[in-house]
């Protein structure tokens, strides 16, 4: 599966929604640097903007969303995150570039998490995509990654 990085979003604090950068240092086995996840379990976490748009699509969800509101780090375009598994390898590139050698690999941990009592988007509309398809990875060789970069995802 390949895609591109269409947001980088970080937080100082757990639980609030994540401001947008347009690079970031993903560092080996703590998460993006200067983000209230790194060091946890949980270090670098996915959605991809596809499904979310479908996610919204439902008429009960009257509210707009952008990149980062659901607390994710990398927010993607062109990935099925359904389709990944724990173990997969998340690799992210320099767009177009000739040398294909990747600027970071991760690897998937865990699939789908429960939303936080204070979660912002469940309180709105009673629901969040992030249980069923937030994607969460430990950084096995860390780099600096940017928005446009593309993400490769395989076994």
């Amino acid at each position: 599966m390949e895609g591109i990085v269409i947001s980088i979003n970080i937080s100082e604090k757990k639980g609030t929604v994540k401001k947008p950068v347009n690079s970031a240092i993903v560092k080996e086995n703590f998460g993006i640097v200067g983000d209230a996840h790194s060091g946890s379990g949980r270090q670098v976490s996915f959605i991809g903007w596809d499904a979310v748009k479908k996610w919204m699509q439902d008429a009960r969800y009257k509210m707009q969303v952008k990149p980062g509101d659901f607390a994710e780090n990398i927010t993607t375009k062109g990935i099925d995150w359904k389709k990944a598994k724990v173990g997969d390898r998340i690799k992210i590139f320099s767009p177009k570039s000739e040398v294909r050698s990747p600027k970071s690999i991760l690897e998937i941990t865990q699939i789908g998490k429960e939303c936080h009592f204070g979660c912002a988007i469940r309180k709105a509309v009673g629901d969040c995509i992030m249980p069923k398809q937030g994607i969460f990875a430990r950084v096995l060789i860390g780099g600096e990654i940017k928005v446009g970069d593309e993400i490769e995802v395989k076994q």
